[in-house]
């Protein structure tokens, strides 16, 4: 097949659509704690749709993995454990500074360590990236990624200084600027973790070519592997808070308070709840998990479209995730009640960002 980079640009701008939106049919949830409607829609995005698709649209999934190298199936399942922290913590970092600034600050840094950890990892940092003038635009572009996570943070801090208590949990339920900025930076370099099980994984995609794949659907195998890496580590996460907290209950109904086991008698308000709608919490954690995982779909299908230009294809994804975040983030009115200027702000942060996705992929451009 011929590869058509503009039908791969259109791909990544999918797989961003869908990073971008996940997390939105999880507002919606009702009743249910976090870790519950978390490891639901989990189970949606690291295991059913991810083996299902490769099932449908792949030839020989089981041989594929018994012929593979064993390396090439082990490292894409420990980089999808360290990605796994970094998915837990973004949804964290969702719930603590909304859409908008929790996937700038998030989405920025994955990129800026998914660039630089590789050549510091394979020791030729300063072949690839000081010594040409390849690596030094690509360096520039980072440095623009950085301004651009400072100027957002200051917004989302002057965001948090300018409004009432009120106004920051009517916007975002659990605002906490100071406690999500620490998640979103975990999570930006633990993240950027799904890239190296991708290039881990190159080998079973040849592999599954061997067996008649065709090529925009060779990745989906690997995709099988990282996803199990994040789901252990999810899972495990979610079993200790469903645990702690007791709120397995609520996956038949329980309340939160029915959970402790308190008497009717010492819990008066837990008569008159609304009953926990089951059927729409179930619908909507499919959508979003399923949703989520479409990122990674699309983003395999457009980086088998790229050709030469397959470098871009980070970037390309990080830009697309960043700008239909923000928009996002602004139809949710995360911002309504932020002054102007610093709306202006969070404007200006966001097209640097774009900014730099656009140098970096340049200077991987001249490298190629």
């Amino acid at each position: 097949m011929t590869p058509n980079p503009l039908i791969g640009v259109l791909y990544h701008w999918l797989g961003g659509f869908a990073s971008a939106s996940f997390y939105v049919p999880y507002r919606a949830v009702r009743g249910w704690s976090w870790e519950i409607y978390w490891l639901t829609g989990g189970l949606f995005s690291w295991a059913i749709a991810p083996w299902l698709f490769a099932w449908l649209q792949t030839n020989d999934l089981l041989m594929v993995f018994r012929e593979a190298p064993d390396a090439a199936i082990i490292w894409p399942v420990v980089f999808g454990m360290l990605w796994g922290f970094g998915g837990l913590t973004y949804g964290l970092t969702m719930r603590y500074l909304g859409l908008s600034l929790g996937m700038a600050v998030v989405l920025g840094l994955c990129t800026v360590f998914g660039t630089l950890i590789p050549p510091l990892f394979q020791g030729d940092f300063q072949s690839k990236l000081l010594d040409s003038l390849s690596g030094n635009i690509i360096l520039a572009g980072l440095a623009i990624t950085l301004a651009g996570i400072i100027v957002v943070a200051i917004a989302g801090a002057r965001k948090d200084a300018s409004l009432t208590d009120a106004q920051k949990a009517d916007a975002v339920a659990e605002f906490n600027f100071r406690k999500g900025i620490g998640v979103a930076i975990f999570s930006g370099v633990m993240s950027s973790c799904f890239a190296f099980g991708l290039a881990a994984g190159e080998p079973v995609k040849a592999v599954s070519a061997a067996h008649g794949t065709g090529p925009l659907w060779t990745g989906l195998p690997v995709l099988c592997l990282i996803m199990a890496g994040g789901l252990v580590t999810n899972g495990l996460w979610c079993a200790f808070l469903i645990l702690r907290n007791r709120s397995a209950g609520q996956w038949v109904g329980r309340s939160a308070d029915a959970a402790t086991d308190a008497p009717a008698a010492a819990n008066p308000s837990a008569a008159v709840q609304p009953a926990i709608p089951l059927l729409a919490n179930f619908g909507l954690c499919a959508l979003a998990g399923t949703t989520w995982y479409f990122q990674f779909f699309f983003y395999t299908m457009g980086e088998s479209q790229m050709g030469r230009l397959g470098f871009s294809s980070w970037t390309l994804h990080m830009a697309s995730i960043i700008i239909f975040g923000t928009v996002w983030g602004f139809a949710l009115r995360e911002w309504r009640d932020a002054p102007g200027r610093i709306k202006a702000m969070v404007w200006s942060g966001i097209s640097l960002l774009v900014m730099a996705t656009i140098v970096i992929g340049y200077g991987n451009m001249l490298g190629a």
